[in-house]
């Protein structure tokens, strides 16, 4: 059984909504197996306000979280990625860094709640309807046996996730 926890890698255009949530949310829900970082294509340089308070308000520590560059994890002394998941379909159509280490890619697009017209309430809702879709397939891709399956089924199976 794998020891050290997997890393994963959320990106997305502007690091700033939806590969947000999905580290915040991989990060309480894979229990120390798995480590989640984000990161963006042109990074905003700002977190969406709501996606840290639906972070906050489901529980999940989002001290440390800030919008940054995906350039960051494809140097050779970045954490080596086990997987890399586009969240937005953006950024899964663009040039990708090399990253170190050949990890597993897969896209699982989501709405992009900071897009979310309305008032208030409206808004945090679109937040929240998306932190529950980035749980539900994070909560499926937990439950594969990482440890157990072949490079390749663990792929197909990570990226089947996609559709989910």
């Amino acid at each position: 059984m794998n020891t050290k926890p997997y890393n994963i890698l959320f990106l997305c255009t502007h690091n700033s909504a939806r590969s947000i949530l999905a580290e915040g949310l991989v990060n309480s829900l894979g229990k120390g197996q798995f480590k989640g970082y984000s990161a963006g294509s042109q990074p905003s340089g700002r977190i969406n306000p709501l996606a840290l308070d639906t972070l906050q308000s489901m529980g999940i520590d989002t001290n440390g979280m800030e919008s940054k560059s995906w350039d960051v994890y494809a140097t050779p002394d970045a954490p080596q990625m086990d997987f890399i998941v586009t969240v937005c379909d953006n950024a899964a159509g663009e040039a990708c860094p090399f990253w170190p280490g050949s990890p597993m890619t897969a896209h699982w697009g989501f709405p992009d709640p900071s897009l979310a017209e309305g008032d208030e309430s409206a808004k945090r809702a679109a937040f929240g309807k998306t932190a529950q879709a980035i749980a539900h397939r994070l909560g499926l891709f937990l439950s594969l046996p990482h440890d157990t399956l072949d490079r390749m089924s663990l792929l197909r199976e990570v990226k089947a996730l996609g559709n989910a």
